[in-house]
């Protein structure tokens, strides 16, 4: 064995005890997608958890309306609306960079052989344009390590689906957070936060 040989081992092998040694703690990634709303995509997600591990600031976390501090939803009630206020939005001004991500990019031509081929044998779609805006992580935590439901949106508000409402209503009776993390993206790139509240919202959903 060669020297160069022993060395790779060696690095291979204090790289595996080190790995054994580390908790095995999920990254957001690992928690899965979260629904997608208003013009929110995934590439904005994946800009959103890269950035996620910085150290929370609440400067200009949204102001949360609604679910209000422990507020209680009825074991029948049907799924809420939640809104929030955010800095973020009430700053309308931009850089000029923001305004031309806006521009739609223009569409290649194609020729009537490309197209009836399209029909024929449909290719790949490409990704959505680049995401240029204000963009809110809203994270329901029962406790675990990964969300129980979480949404990537562009709106101020969030009006839960019958799905959502129906996993969180598994943890009738205990104690329920919302996290929301807010940014500012010009074509998929944070350029102001990751924001945050200071302390996650508590809330119920009563049992039967």
């Amino acid at each position: 064995m060669n020297v160069k040989h022993l060395s790779t081992v060696c690095v291979a092998a204090l790289a595996l005890a080190t790995s054994a040694c580390e908790p095995n703690t999920p990254t957001p990634a690992d928690c899965g997608e979260p629904l997608y709303a208003g013009r929110s995509t995934d590439e904005a997600w994946r800009a959103l958890v890269d950035v996620k591990p910085r150290p929370i600031d609440s400067s200009r976390a949204v102001n949360l309306v609604s679910p209000s501090v422990g507020e209680v939803y009825p074991a029948n009630a049907t799924p809420p609306t939640w809104e929030w206020t955010s800095p973020l939005r009430a700053s309308l001004q931009r850089p000029a960079e923001g305004m031309l991500a806006l521009k739609a990019a223009p569409r290649p031509s194609r020729s009537v052989g490309a197209w009836l081929g399209e029909l024929i044998l449909p290719t790949a779609h490409a990704h959505l344009p680049p995401y240029t805006g204000d963009l809110y992580w809203v994270e329901i935590s029962a406790g675990g390590e990964c969300p129980v439901v979480q949404v990537l949106t562009s709106e101020l508000s969030w009006q839960l689906d019958d799905t959502s409402w129906a996993e969180l209503g598994k943890h009738t009776g205990k104690d329920l957070t919302v996290q929301v993390m807010s940014a500012y993206l010009v074509q998929n790139r944070v350029t102001e936060g990751p924001f945050r509240l200071a302390e996650p919202r508590t809330f119920r959903r009563g049992a039967q």
